[in-house]
């Protein structure tokens, strides 16, 4: 018995030797794999902790490894599942297929309305020529500070497109970039008073991008609810946690940041990125931020704040610098600051500026800045020139702000509309005045609204169509009188709040006094007209 016991180990002692070999030199070639180690480590704790994950995770393993060596284009054998169609029977399908149209066909108002949309030929400015022959006041281009025409700049783009040419067709990070847009990110960074600041070639995609290069999944953002669409965009790319506060309601905003602070703190939450995302001045009605209070609430619960003054920056302050200069709060507190070369240098794209560790992050982890194109140079060096006009020539902004205060002396007499803009912005949106009954039930329960919710508790009503068909004969009234200005244009149905319809007008300081009272007068009767035959 022992004999035969020791004859059996010894046949099997080569069979030993190899295995233990082999283990061995797995051994050895698996630990030379970078991570090797964590790896060990991850399964000998799991094991001890919990055996039955190992043999689950190994059979899933297993089970992974089963399917990926199977094929994905076995077809059936015995063709039990396949019909069989003879060479007529297939044309005549294919005869019949009708495929689905790409997009709805337009409704007659939306065709009447491309139909009625103005044609300039040639130079847009404050003063230009439609297709029908007529010269216009033209109240819809956000030239606030009637740089678009401007002889000077006309000069300099012409001469850096005899240089540099049309443009590069690449992006930034490649070889997209050339000295002079290096030159205007300076030249924007030292006007606002930051330590950097950088260029995109859109202007809608500036926010839209700046927004998700720092706001991650696991990340707070609190939102105005109010925000334009680009900003809307840019928060559901981000995926962050989204919480909301009332419409430039600063006090509603505060009560989300200590519903958060208590919230973390009881669920004793990990250290994250916060954000307060809002607007200078807002694109949907043109109500103004309370900066400074932003600023000390943004300090008190330890946030981070994106402010975009697409609209501010070039329409207020005394130099156009937007609302650090209007309110005296130095920009380097404001740790994202996204403005509108577009709007503000009647150029073209956005930048975003603040500490050089904030811009450096966006060149290699801002979607629009690493993937698109940059601008033409001709177009940076136009902006370059417009920040030296507007830093040289503060009369710029007090002709801007003399000429809102004419407009809006004219128009905040009429019962009929109501304006929510704020006195010194230079957009001005003009909402139809709803009637308001003679015994009013209060219908709010003076609860806040659900932070969760983009929607606020008690929102306003009113009727889209109907407002928008009245809005746009006011428009229509205007235009022949010779002052073009435009409804306020939405992707009704994509956006996440249905913003009220409006009339905007964009007040420019290319513009004389007699021409803004004379346009707001025109705008005056051509209301009164249109609503006048509503009662």
């Amino acid at each position: 018995m022992s004999s035969a016991m020791a004859s059996t180990s010894a046949n099997l002692e080569p069979l030993f030797s190899f295995l233990s070999t082999s283990y061995a030199t797995l051994e050895q070639t698996f630990n030379r794999i970078p991570g090797s180690a964590v790896i060990a480590r991850y399964v000998k704790s799991s094991h001890q902790n919990d055996p039955g994950r190992t043999l689950l995770e190994l059979f899933l393993a297993a089970f992974a490894i089963w399917t990926l060596l199977q094929s994905r284009t076995r077809a059936d054998k015995d063709d039990r599942h396949f019909i069989k169609f003879t060479e007529k029977e297939i044309d005549e399908l294919v005869n019949e297929w009708t495929p689905e149209p790409l997009a709805e066909p337009l409704s007659p108002e939306e065709q009447k309305e491309l139909e009625s949309v103005p044609v300039i030929v040639g130079a847009q400015g404050p003063r230009p020529k439609l297709n029908t022959g007529k010269t216009v006041l033209n109240f819809t281009g956000t030239n606030f500070t009637g740089l678009a025409g401007n002889e000077g700049i006309k000069e300099k783009a012409i001469e850096t497109l005899r240089k540099y040419g049309l443009g590069s067709c690449g992006p930034p990070g490649f070889y997209g970039t050339v000295d002079v847009h290096v030159q205007l990110e300076h030249d924007i960074a030292d006007f606002l008073g930051t330590e950097d600041a950088i260029l995109y070639a859109q202007g809608y995609s500036t926010i839209s991008s700046v927004i998700p290069a720092f706001a991650k999944r696991g990340d707070i953002i609190v939102a105005d609810r109010g925000v334009n669409f680009a900003i809307q965009k840019g928060i559901q790319i981000s995926r962050s946690t989204v919480r909301w506060f009332d419409h430039n309601d600063l006090k509603s905003l505060e009560d989300v940041l200590q519903g958060i602070a208590k919230e973390r703190k009881k669920k004793k939450a990990p250290l994250t990125k916060m954000f307060i995302v809002t607007e200078g001045i807002f694109e949907k009605d043109g109500v103004m931020t309370d900066l400074p209070k932003l600023i000390e609430l943004k300090y008190k619960y330890k946030y981070r704040l994106i402010l975009d003054e697409s609209i501010s920056f070039g329409s207020v302050g005394r130099t156009g610098r937007g609302l650090t200069e209007l309110f005296n709060v130095p920009a380097s507190q404001v740790d994202m600051l996204v403005g509108s070369v577009a709007n503000g240098l009647a150029s073209c794209g956005g930048f975003c500026a603040g500490s050089k560790y904030v811009v450096y992050h966006q060149r290699i982890n801002s979607s629009a800045f690493v993937f698109s194109a940059s601008m033409p140079p001709l177009l940076s060096v136009s902006a370059s020139e417009g920040v030296n006009i507007l830093r040289n020539t503060p009369s710029i902004l007090s002709t801007l702000q003399e000429n809102i205060r004419t407009v809006r002396g004219i128009l905040d007499k009429l019962d009929c509309i109501t304006i929510p803009s704020h006195p010194a912005s230079a957009m001005i949106h003009i909402y139809i005045r709803t009637p308001t009954p003679t015994l009013q039930i209060p219908t709010g329960s003076g609860k806040p609204s659900n932070p969760t919710s983009i929607h606020p508790r008690d929102p306003p009503t009113f009727d889209i169509e109907t407002e928008e068909r009245l809005l746009q004969d006011v428009v229509d009234e205007a235009l022949a009188q010779g002052v073009l200005i435009t409804r306020a244009r939405r992707l009704r149905g994509q956006e996440m709040v249905e913003a009220r319809p409006s009339i905007r007008l964009a007040v420019s300081a290319a513009f004389s006094k007699k021409e803004c009272e004379k346009a707001a007068n025109v705008v005056k009767a051509a209301l009164v007209k249109v609503l006048g035959k509503r009662r």
